[in-house]
């Protein structure tokens, strides 16, 4: 495939890369899709990284307003084209909106490439697509991320598990990789698969939730997320955010939510005392918001896995029906699915400002459409994650 096969015209002349009631937590099995062991590091134990000591260039008054986007499931393996218009969008979105807050970086929630993580893919899928974003990208990896393609001979990894992703996200240093081709973005350097992010705004707190469907995260990745949030809770003023491949709740037809992930975020929070204001998810490929309510807070849960693979996941079924939202939760009445978006692909910006995180999802126009057709703000809500209060 040749380096130039997926371009097409910015608007400034530049190229740019051309039917039973639905239980949420129920997650089907893949045999086959092991638990892939990967080495920690570069960085060390507790493996916390502030954002300006890994981008150069930050936007000014970030402990004022911090403005980011945030997606995941981009890689354009089959058909490049829904990936290459949410990247436009985001591109057209970062220059249109500067005057609300210059985007800060795009935090990718895993599934860079497909569908098993390979080098060779770095640049059709990542480099090339994002090449005129103007946003650093931090990322924690997906399943396709860490799932090895295997030799037909032996079945054995061609490569381990997650070497590319670390390569391009995990260098010890500012480096152009190999498979960035001509791409002038340098790898991240962040320093762990999962690792805290620390802004001045917000904690991120990253999992990697391996490759089986589902999930899987050991007793040390857990041991450390509770450590995370015990210590993140501590930063007073900061929003607190849990970002992780496999979701919690999910209200889709094809894979649903996590059982696993479910209780671990759970015992997760019952052992340290402190409730992520909200958690970020991708994997399945659609858009969804649900509110938990505990103990009278509103705790935001987000599927966000629609930022460019081809194939979109669309919602259950309810007595022949799709699901409307808003929908409460068959098993668990606390959860109630707000919005949804299942067809068309997209992306989101989320605002800090004071105690309100205003987010919107945005959904990008579908190959068939005219070109010109701009991005639609298809979800709007705010939340003040002081007090938890869930205000539109």
């Amino acid at each position: 495939m040749s380096n130039q096969s997926h371009r097409h015209a910015r608007s400034d002349g530049r190229l740019r890369p051309t039917q039973s009631p639905p239980r949420f937590t129920q997650a089907p099995t893949h045999p086959g899709r092991a638990y892939q062991e990967f080495p920690l590091g570069p960085g060390s134990a507790p493996y916390r990284a502030k954002l300006e000591d890994l981008v150069r260039h930050l936007p000014s008054g970030l402990d004022q307003r911090m403005v980011f986007h945030i997606a995941g499931d981009t890689g354009g393996v089959r058909d490049p084209a829904p990936q290459q218009i949410v990247s436009a969008a985001m591109e057209d979105d970062a220059e249109r909106n500067q005057s609300g807050g210059e985007v800060a970086f795009l935090y990718h929630l895993g599934d860079v490439v497909y569908y098993n993580g390979a080098t060779s893919e770095y640049y059709p899928q990542f480099y090339l697509p994002y090449e005129f974003c103007p946003a650093p990208i931090l990322s924690i990896p997906g399943n396709h991320d860490g799932d090895p393609m295997l030799a037909p001979e032996t079945r054995q990894p061609l490569e381990p598990s997650l070497s590319a992703w670390r390569r391009n996200f995990c260098s010890e240093t500012r480096v152009i990789t190999p498979e960035a081709g001509e791409a002038p973005r340098q790898a991240m350097i962040q320093p762990n698969p999962y690792w805290t992010l620390q802004t001045p705004k917000a904690n991120f707190i990253g999992l990697y939730t391996s490759v089986p469907e589902g999930g899987v995260v050991r007793e040390d990745q857990k041991e450390w997320l509770i450590g995370e949030l015990k210590h993140a809770a501590r930063e007073t003023g900061k929003a607190l955010f849990v970002c992780l491949h496999h979701p919690v709740f999910s209200a889709d037809s094809h894979y649903s939510g996590s059982v696993a992930m479910k209780s671990l975020l759970d015992e997760a929070v019952q052992a340290s005392g402190a409730h992520p204001d909200i958690v970020f998810s991708a994997h399945v490929h659609n858009y969804q918001r649900f509110t938990r309510v505990i103990d009278d807070q509103q705790y935001t849960y987000i599927v966000a896995g629609a930022g460019g693979y081809w194939h979109l996941h669309s919602m259950a079924k309810f007595m022949g029906a799709k699901v409307t939202a808003p929908f409460r939760q068959i098993d668990d009445p606390s959860v109630v699915l707000e919005n949804y978006v299942d067809d068309t692909h997209g992306f989101m910006r989320v605002e800090i400002e004071g105690d309100m995180i205003t987010a919107r999802y945005y959904a990008v126009r579908r190959p068939q459409d005219s070109p010109g057709t701009p991005a639609r703000v298809a979800d709007l809500f705010q939340l003040q994650f002081k007090s938890n209060k869930l205000i539109r």
